[in-house]
């Protein structure tokens, strides 16, 4: 019987048919068949049988593109697939390959230069959501997936569905059928007759053929000792599939029918993604002692980098024997990537602690928003007389009018590189492997607060130029003091009474309400003077403002200005943006040529604008 288990996450692999592709270059898109309800050769619990993916489903608006089901990090994001929809026996969607990640600009050329890919799904199905059937006639059954969640789709050189691929521009829209296959069957190579020159054998990469025998053994449900056994002898990828079919047909002959080719349970600590995961967070935990391991990392505590370099080349294979610690090291930089991702995963984490200890203070005073590229992002703001108006007794509704305003901002990038070297690799350097990332989070989470109060200091402390030509901060917006003054009860009041005037673009009353006082360093101790509570010994000694303004200080700002700032939750004023998902610092790693070691590259994609006058108040302050 199979295990009591609540969902089954199916994969696919197998060999995809060639296509032209329907790429194009200045988009950056592909249209792409996802799956199809072809019936694909499997095998479950009584044995073979055929599974089938029923495309009645309702579609997400959008879901990540991986490469090949890895999911370690940000760098195996290709992009995003939206626009799903089904076309006779075919679901199919729009990819959109993203701009900053070098395996999808990779991937962009080859579709460009024609070469297809396959498609492969990752899907989550309920047991209760699995419908058998069988044939009268053969008795093979076929069991339909009736509803299941669509969670990611991979670029992938093997896909299950054979007709799941890149889409040509000549591809019929007319229904695909397929006819089932009694039983699963992996093909080897036909023999060349021997009156024939055999062709000199293709080199084998190592790590690739462990890595494909991995996979043979975790799909099919062969077990730990027959991987083991396949790489042990230096089986090729093609010896493996062999090898691999001999055993199901052996065991199918004793009656021990191994588990689906095509189905997971549990969490498999062996999976690359997983692998990674775990051991950059066991490396992270002897950075930061506080952290607790979660179970798959346990199996990596407290291993230094060699330790960990060492697990990456015997997972792919690569022979150590007589080598140092430090041509370890290098083995694994440039013999497989797991140890570079590894790495990468610490500096991640070890980053993004850093960048959220030291948040803008002003990123408060703001809300934040996602873009989806990096043009000019416009906010429309809407105004007029929509106060509602009172129907008569013939029941006419009047309409109303609307005032139109545009203002703009766009994301920029921000980036910088460094370099890990092969010795402070080897020789378990922490302090050097930490300091860099934790400096560098700092840094980013700097480089947000300086673009934020530059906004404000713009133009002498008017700030920047909005979009009717005007300083943010200007007489006109009935936003700005005539003379300086200092903080105090009066200069508050003021204040207070300019922003409960504001109007909307047709006139119209907006009555913004103030929340923070916002000051330099200069002028700290006196914007706590004039908020804090006193008891006063008489009614004109109360202070009106001690618990309604919360004091702001941004060591960023200089002079004696001051400003007055409502909620971003009220009303539109500054407004920031990261890529939409890619929030905050990216890291991205790999093996160094500049440097002997690893290099590794943080990058911020961000933006930020006012889009409101009416929300900020400032007064040159005395």
């Amino acid at each position: 019987m199979p295990p009591a288990e609540t969902e089954t996450l199916i994969t696919r692999r197998a060999p995809a048919p060639v296509a032209p592709s329907t790429f194009s270059w200045e988009r950056r898109t592909v249209e792409v068949v996802v799956a199809t309800g072809a019936p694909i050769a499997s095998w479950d619990w009584e044995g073979p049988c055929d599974e089938v993916l029923s495309l009645a489903q309702t579609w997400p608006e959008r879901v990540h593109v991986i490469d090949n089901h890895r999911r370690d990090s940000v760098a195996d994001v290709l992009g995003h697939a939206s626009n799903f929809h089904v076309v006779g026996n075919e679901l199919r969607a729009t990819v959109k390959l993203s701009a900053h990640n070098p395996k999808a600009e990779q991937l962009a050329r080859e579709l460009n230069d024609g070469n297809p890919f396959g498609i492969s799904v990752g899907a989550r199905v309920r047991a209760a959501d699995w419908k058998t059937t069988a044939d009268p006639k053969t008795g093979r059954r076929t069991r339909t997936a009736v509803k299941w969640e669509l969670v990611e789709v991979s670029f992938a050189p093997f896909p299950a569905d054979p007709n799941a691929m890149t889409r040509s521009n000549s591809m019929p829209e007319t229904e695909v059928q397929t006819q089932p296959t009694e039983t699963p069957v992996v093909t080897s190579p036909p023999t060349a007759p021997e009156t024939q020159r055999a062709a000199d054998p293709a080199p084998v990469n190592r790590a690739q053929a462990n890595a494909e025998i991995r996979t043979l053994g975790r799909t099919l449900g062969l077990g730990q000792p027959w991987v083991d056994a396949q790489i042990d002898r230096s089986a090729t990828a093609e010896q493996a599939r062999a090898a691999a079919l001999d055993e199901l047909q052996r065991r199918s002959a004793a009656g021990t029918v191994p588990t689906s080719p095509v189905v997971t349970f549990g969490v498999d600590y062996t999976d690359p993604a997983i692998r990674v995961r775990a051991a950059g967070e066991a490396l992270y935990s002897r950075i930061n002692r506080s952290h607790n391991l979660s179970e798959p990392a346990r199996r990596y505590a407290e291993m230094s980098m060699p330790d960990l370099a060492r697990e990456c080349c015997r997972a792919a294979g690569v022979p150590l024997a007589g080598l140092s610690t430090a041509s370890i090291v290098t083995r694994a930089l440039h013999t497989t990537s797991d140890f570079a991702l590894i790495l990468g995963d610490t500096v991640g984490r070890t980053l993004r602690d850093s960048y959220q200890a030291v948040p803008s203070a002003l990123k408060r005073l703001g809300r934040q928003q996602n873009a989806t590229d990096f043009r000019a992002r416009h906010r429309i703001q809407f105004g007029g007389n929509l106060l509602l108006e009172r129907v008569n007794e013939s029941g006419e509704v009047k309409s109303g009018t609307l005032a139109e305003a545009k203002e703009s901002y766009r994301l920029e990038t921000f980036a910088k590189m460094f370099g890990i070297s092969r010795q402070a690799l080897a020789n378990d350097n922490l302090g050097a492997f930490a300091d860099m990332p934790r400096r560098l989070g700092q840094l980013t989470a700097a480089t947000e607060a300086k673009l934020l109060a530059d906004l404000l200091t713009e133009g002498s402390g008017l700030g920047p130029v909005m979009a009717d030509g005007k300083r943010l901060f200007h007489t006109d917006h009935g936003n700005l003091a005539s003379a300086g003054t200092v903080i105090d009860v009066g200069t508050l009041g003021a204040a207070r009474l300019a922003m409960r005037a504001q109007v909307g673009l047709a006139g119209e009353l907006v009555s913004v309400t103030p929340k923070y006082l916002v000051v330099s360093p200069a002028k700290e101790t006196e914007g706590e003077k004039v908020l804090a509570a006193i008891s006063p010994a008489a009614v004109d000694d109360v202070n009106p403002f001690s618990g309604k303004l919360e004091l702001i200080v941004e060591p960023r700002l200089t002079g004696n200005r001051w400003y007055l700032a409502a909620s971003p939750a009220e009303i539109d004023g500054l407004e920031w943006a990261y890529l939409s998902g890619e929030e905050g610092p990216q890291v991205e790693t790999r093996a160094g040529f500049e440097v002997e070691g690893v290099q590794m590259k943080v990058r911020l994609d961000f933006g930020a604008g006012f889009v409101d006058h009416r929300s900020w108040y400032s007064n040159p302050g005395a």
